[in-house]
């Protein structure tokens, strides 16, 4: 990876692409630190001791790079505008409008991407009163003495944070048109970055405590890193169904004959799957927040369900995990159609006949590997929480402190080595092309 930046960098037009991402992240990381107004944010944030707690806010701090828990202008990060690609592509499959749409070509897929910067700012503003509401019901406005200043106040803070979506979402868009990588992965990348030296400080912190801690600590760290090296064989780990094409003549010339394969990634649905999951799992806790209830009573203990500590979460997470895996794949792949690419060129599966049994084989075939690729994506994101649980069950035997907490380490692993594979492949394929180029030339 170091050596493919270094060709890359070596490359004049390359190179400002890389220097035009690096500055798009700059833009990102410095309008994440500047402070909406009418707020009042301590050294811990609004957050605070729920920093690492499991909830919904937490989620999407992680993801924003801390920029939620000190109410920033880009607080709501690039969360909406993710939520609304997928929702718009949910839509694509079930409307008929959207489906048209994304069989027009390039103007189809135009008009699908206005349609979703629109629900983007929508997300974005119903996200950004509902931030406002929380700000209020944790005391982080600044006190007015009138209706009015109240109104102005509201309307001045949900307006920035909505601005402040729109213009991540433009950021993002940029990179994709001028720089390198996907805009939104990038934007996610740089926020997950910006929280290690924090994690790192937290470690260190615990190391410092001394006792079993001199060994929980290093524990994590070559966990975390092996969890690194887990990822990048799941990532890259693929089950090739095996193609022969038949000859035939085109005029005077004969086509065909050779053997191929179709690919399929083990991880095909990526890191989607662990954060619908997570998402909806944080619900719950995040209703807690704002309804307390009574000690003892029934909704407490449904609450208590919902943390990540209870062996319960676990199970239903790892549960989640497997179904939105399945449903993903159900989206992405169509078994049907690529049978019947297969027999327009003239394709076949060895031993296996055209048609309805070559569709019935490949979704057999897919049925298989996201099984499996469910099951690696549920050891990466269960482990750390295991982890954490050992290591606080560990610290309660000896009476020493509350253990080491990686909890929400595996969805961030998978997605900074995602985006870095992705990126550097990137990288790969566009000096390919310049190499041909001036082959060509």
């Amino acid at each position: 990876m170091i050596q493919t930046i270094r060709n890359a960098w070596r490359i004049p037009d390359l190179r400002k692409k890389i220097l035009f991402t690096a500055f798009i992240i700059l833009v990102f990381r410095f309008g994440s630190a500047i402070t909406v107004p009418f707020v009042n944010i301590g050294a811990d944030g609004i957050l605070g001791d729920a920093t690492g707690s499991g909830t919904f806010f937490d989620y999407i701090n992680m993801i924003s790079g801390n920029a939620f828990n000190y109410a920033t202008i880009f607080a709501m990060s690039i969360t909406p505008y993710i939520n609304s690609s997928i929702i718009i592509q949910l839509l694509t499959v079930a409307l008929p409008f959207l489906e048209r749409l994304s069989k027009e070509g390039e103007e189809g897929r135009k008009k699908i991407a206005k349609i979703t910067r629109y629900t983007s700012v929508g997300l974005g503003l119903l996200q950004a009163v509902a931030y406002y509401v929380f700000l209020r019901s944790q005391n982080a406005l600044t006190e007015t003495t009138s209706t009015v200043g109240e109104v102005f106040q509201a309307i001045a803070i949900i307006l920035i944070l909505t601005a402040g979506t729109a213009v991540t979402m433009w950021l993002g868009e940029q990179i994709n048109d001028k720089g390198i990588g996907n805009g939104i992965s990038i934007i996610l990348f740089a926020g997950i970055v910006s929280r290690i030296p924090s994690y790192a400080g937290e470690l260190f912190t615990n190391f410092q405590f001394g006792g079993i801690y001199y060994a929980l600590v290093p524990i994590a760290v070559v966990c975390l890193l092996l969890l690194v090296v887990f990822i990048v064989w799941m990532d890259n780990a693929e089950r090739r169904i095996p193609v022969q094409y038949t000859k035939r003549v085109v005029g005077r010339k004969m086509y065909g004959g050779q053997s191929s394969h179709i690919p399929i990634k083990v991880n095909m649905s990526g890191v989607l799957p662990v954060i619908f999951a997570s998402s909806i799992l944080s619900l719950p806790t995040t209703i807690e927040m704002f309804v307390t209830p009574k000690e003892g009573s029934g909704w407490e203990t449904f609450f208590s369900i919902f943390t990540s500590d209870h062996w319960a979460y676990a199970l239903i997470y790892f549960v989640l995990i497997i179904f939105f895996a399945y449903f993903y794949s159900s989206i992405q792949y169509n078994p049907i159609e690529m049978a019947n690419n297969l027999a327009k060129n003239s394709g076949t599966i060895p031993g296996i006949r055209s048609g309805r049994p070559t569709s019935d084989y490949i979704a057999k075939v897919i049925s298989k590997i996201v099984l499996l690729g469910a099951l690696l994506l549920s050891v990466v994101a269960l482990f750390p929480i295991i982890f954490s649980q050992l290591s606080a069950l560990i610290c309660k035997l000896v009476d020493q402190g509350t253990g080491v907490s990686i909890s929400r380490g595996g969805t961030s692993i998978i997605i900074l080595v995602g985006v870095a594979i992705e990126t550097v492949s990137q990288l790969e394929s566009q000096m390919m092309m310049r190499h041909y180029k001036g082959f060509l030339d």
